[in-house]
């Protein structure tokens, strides 16, 4: 994963160069490319140079890039993460310089900030946690398979109780094995939920997280006239969310605006809806999306020896792995005493390590970039295909000068006349003293 990140640092540091070159290209040059139909350029946009603290920081982020260390820790085993829970923390979409391949120069990248935070302080998990980057679909997939398996266990818990309870009302067969593991159960609540989840499709929805990678729509409604769309994942909500969008692209990059996925979908009884019945669990404002102890398995032998040692839940297995990692800077103590005891080297070039990853995911929650991945240039302005939104003071100060321009070529015009007058005038009267 860092060997990826690192190319895209290195892609951004160019991506930022071309921007800022053609910017300072066209306040340099006074290119009023905004007068053309169909432009969104600007020539009137504050003059930014190549040497800004954007191009410093990217390009110090792609110097300080190192290879990370993964989960395994070798012969010696694996990092402890069981006292930690996660916490979801932005989603964003970044694009980058693509290298002109194929005729494509930009290309979008979609990525999820997440935390380990200690367990029961996901609401504040302000020290002692770690801060990772992710892609949305690894994120996705990983925290969704962990939400269906907790709601099919959920499920099929609930079911046992509803029958034991209708034995209870009337049946024969109850010998009350489950009686403890339904006390604390609202059957009724319960049971409607999982027949909802069930028989969704019967009721006219679709399981949002069927999307999560970027597929083509099949519209039988055949309103396209012949244009291809695809379905996929996206930030919403200034990232704090992710639903399913529509797009133009097979790669989900190209967002199709004013279209809503629910238009588009259709199953057998016709038009269907999208259920976030498990999405929507993958990205909770204040609390843990899962904890990263694995629950134990029941005693099968009923020997009563359940006391077995404690595991890391696979979720956060898989996430550690693949993330890119900042948890120096946080205190993070899992890091420093699996350090500390499995030989793996100096914690101070960790520190090291990190640096690049860290300013990164900093440089990501900051909010430099908008929700399509457009880096923001000037105080927050958008610059999308070569041009920036203009201010009020900048359209007073071109009103000035475009009045001021008509108003000296007026005076010049004038000036002019007169001096034409007055050199006729005189070469008149020259002519009469010669005669």
């Amino acid at each position: 994963f860092f060997h990826q990140l690192c190319t895209t640092l290195n892609n951004q540091y160019q991506y930022i160069n071309m921007k800022l070159s053609l910017i300072s290209f066209l306040a340099a040059t006074g290119y009023a490319t905004a007068s053309m139909p169909g432009t969104r350029s600007n020539p009137f946009a504050p003059k930014v140079s190549a040497n800004t603290a954007a191009s410093a920081y990217t390009a110090k982020l792609v110097r300080g890039a190192k290879v990370m260390r993964s989960l395994e820790g070798g012969d010696d085993g694996e990092i402890d993460l069981t006292n930690y829970s996660i916490k979801f923390e932005k989603c964003q979409f970044v694009k980058e310089f693509a290298g002109g391949e194929d005729g494509q120069f930009l290309q979008t990248k979609r990525f999820i900030i997440f935390r380990l935070c200690p367990n029961n302080s996901c609401g504040s998990c302000n020290y002692d946690f770690g801060e990772y980057l992710v892609d949305l679909e690894t994120y996705l997939q990983a925290t969704t398979e962990f939400v269906e398996e907790k709601q099919e266990a959920m499920c099929e818990t609930c079911n046992d109780c509803y029958d034991q309870a209708y034995n209870n009302d009337g049946g024969d067969d109850n010998n009350g094995d489950n009686q403890n593991d339904c006390s604390s159960i609202d059957v009724s609540t319960c049971y409607e939920e999982c027949q909802n989840i069930e028989n969704m499709e019967d009721n006219g929805y679709l399981d949002a997280s069927e999307f999560i990678e970027c597929q083509a729509l099949e519209n039988n409604n055949n309103n396209n006239n012949g244009v291809a769309y695809y379905a996929g994942a996206m930030c919403a909500s200034s990232g704090s969310r992710i639903k399913i969008g529509v797009f133009t692209d097979e790669d989900c990059s190209i967002l199709a605006e004013n279209m809503d996925v629910e238009s588009m979908l259709y199953g057998d009884n016709g038009a269907m809806k999208l259920s976030y019945h498990k999405i929507k669990s993958v990205f909770p404002e204040s609390d843990c999306v899962a904890s990263c102890l694995q629950e134990e398995e029941q005693d099968e032998n009923n020997d009563g020896n359940n006391n077995q040692a404690a595991e890391t839940a696979e979720i956060c297995q898989t996430l550690y792995e693949a993330a890119g990692k900042c948890e120096s800077i946080h205190g993070f103590s899992a890091m420093k005493y699996y350090n500390n005891n499995n030989g793996q080297g100096n914690y101070y070039n960790q520190v090291r390590n990190e640096e690049a990853v860290c300013n990164y995911m900093s440089n990501v929650m900051s909010g430099i970039y908008d929700p399509s991945g457009e880096i923001s240039i000037s105080g927050g302005r958008s610059i999308t295909g070569g041009g920036a939104a203009t201010t009020g003071g900048q359209k007073f100060a071109l009103t000035f000068f475009i009045l001021g321009s008509v108003g000296l070529a007026g005076y010049a015009a004038m000036l002019h006349q007169q001096l034409t007058k007055g050199a006729k005038s005189t070469l008149a009267q020259q002519g009469g003293a010669m005669a």
